[in-house]
This record gives C-alpha cells, structure tokens and sequence, in this order.
C-alpha cells in the first residue's frame, strides 16, 4: 500500500494542509480533518508515507476521546464523514476522518512529561531543569520524573520549530485562567492515559495535547490525542533506564534519519520502504495493545 500523501476533495471548501492533516470546511461551524499518512520528523513533512498511518491514528484518537468524553468537552460531532464528501472521494476519508467542531486553537501546545526524554533530556543536562522546572541532579536518560510535569511550547506553522515555553510565558499567550485549566486537565488526562496504558504493557513517556475555545471561552480538547504521532510509547518489556527506549511511535524514523548526512531542513532524506513498513508495524502493535 502506497499511503496517501494528500487528499484532493472538490466537494467542501479546502483551508489548511497541516503536517499530517488535511482540514476541509464543512459549513460555517464544522470542519473536516483527514488524517493523511504523511509523517512529520523534525518539524519537516518527509515525500514518503507510512503506509496505513492515517488510519491507526484516526482509530487511535477515537478510543481515547471515547474512553474520556465524560472528563472535559471535546471537538466531537458524531458525524459520518463520508455523508460530508460527494461517493466519489470516500476512499479519500473513510476510516480516516472526523467531522469535529470548529474552535479557536489555543495559541500553545500543552505537553506532559512522565519521563525524561527528547528535548527534555536534553535541556536537563545543559541547565539542570525543563523548561525551568528544576529537577535533582542525577537523573539519567528515560527515568521516570519525581513528578509528572507540564511543559508547554509554541504552536510553530508548518516548517518551523516549537519552541519550548516556561509557564509563565503560556500565562502570558493565553491568559492566568486558560492556562491552568490547560495545564489541569492535561496532567489529568496524561496521568489517567498512563495508568491504563501500563496495564497493556505500555509506557506512556510523554505526550503532546491541544486545545481550543468556543464561542462562550470554554475549553475543549481538540486535535488528536494519545496517538504515536503526538506521544512517545514504550513497551514495558524492553525498557531501561539509562538509555533511550525503543519505541512504538515515529522516534523510529527519527532514529533513522539522525544516522543520515542531513541538516534537518527540507527536503529531508528519501526513507527505505523497509523502515516505513517497521514503523506502520510499531503503529499496529501500538493500536493492538491498546484498543483490543
């Protein structure tokens, strides 16, 4: 299967290609969001697909946002998305879309930290903390954290980088009121994720939330949550602190791509079809473990 890169509807008003989504205007209220198969690393869309992703991903949400809908209001309609499309572009959605409402993204991203991993680690061995959050020395790579942390960062466009944000700075794009009822409810959700995720075998390091506003400024979770593409998954089975873990998500690619004579800019390197089919594997494995 070659993935689909990008869709291509006549039928609804196009808005936005994203890194991995294709957004569609479905009245003056409603959006469209196709999950396609592109796989961002780096902040750079890579030219090859993970064959499959758009789909797991899509699944994946669903589970998540069925098994916390009763927690805090989110972006769900219900709707079919293929009653939205002409006959003719099902194949473009089905199976991989959802009809959400429309909302004001919030202008940062709300990451939970369980581990210390990523840019975390590393930000750790420079300055002794995350994002300012002092933490005690001696840490080693992929421990767990004395406590979950909240980290938030920028919401970068397409081809640039998130920046990293202490919280008195997400105070300040968001507001004092916004900014803990994010912070809350994404600590929250992460911890209840976690909890679940270990009784399937998997370690929940660390995950990427985001939210937005209704006409009224309530909060809603939006997006796609607890996904490989928007978390770090570990198996149990393998994991050692000290070292990074291998990993059900696209750290895999990322893994691959630092071993390449490359600059992190675009275009990126034209990856193996053998290392796309082993990240489609960990993806399935991931969804397998988690929804069945």
């Amino acid at each position: 299967m070659a993935g689909i890169l990008e869709t291509n509807l006549k039928s609804l008003p196009f808005l936005h290609r994203g890194k991995v989504r294709d957004i569609y205007a479905v009245g003056d209220d409603k959006l469209l969001v196709v999950q396609t198969d592109r796989l961002s690393a780096f902040d750079v869309i890579l030219d090859d697909p993970i064959p499959n992703k758009g789909k797991m991903l899509t699944e994946m949400s669903n589970f998540w946002f069925k098994k916390f809908g009763d927690l805090m209001p989110n972006h769900e309609t219900g709707i079919d998305p293929v009653s939205v499309v002409s006959p003719d572009e099902a194949d473009q959605v089905a199976g991989r879309a959802i009809v959400v409402k429309k909302f004001t993204p919030l202008g940062i991203e709300a990451i939970v930290r369980g581990y210390i991993i990523g840019s975390g680690w590393k930000d750790y061995q420079k300055t002794g903390a995350i994002c300012g959050i002092a933490l005690p020395a001696g840490l080693q790579e992929a421990q767990k954290l004395p406590e979950v942390l909240f980290t938030p960062s920028t919401k970068a466009p397409a081809g640039a980088h998130d920046e990293n944000i202490d919280y008195a700075e997400a105070e300040r794009i968001v507001g004092v009121d916004i900014a803990r009822q994010v912070k809350e409810a994404a600590i929250k959700l992460y911890t209840l994720a976690a909890e679940y995720a270990a009784t399937r075998g998997i370690i929940i390091a660390d995950t990427k939330f985001e939210f937005g506003l209704d006409a009224n400024g309530t909060v809603h979770l939006i997006d796609e949550i607890l996904t490989p593409d928007s978390s770090r998954f570990w198996p149990m089975s393998s994991y050692q602190v000290g070292k990074s873990p291998e990993s059900f998500d696209k750290q895999f690619v990322r893994d691959w791509l630092e071993t390449q004579p490359w600059n992190k800019k675009a275009p990126a390197p034209s990856v193996p079809q053998d290392v796309l089919d082993q990240t489609s594997a960990k993806y399935a494995e991931a969804l397998r473990l988690l929804t069945q």
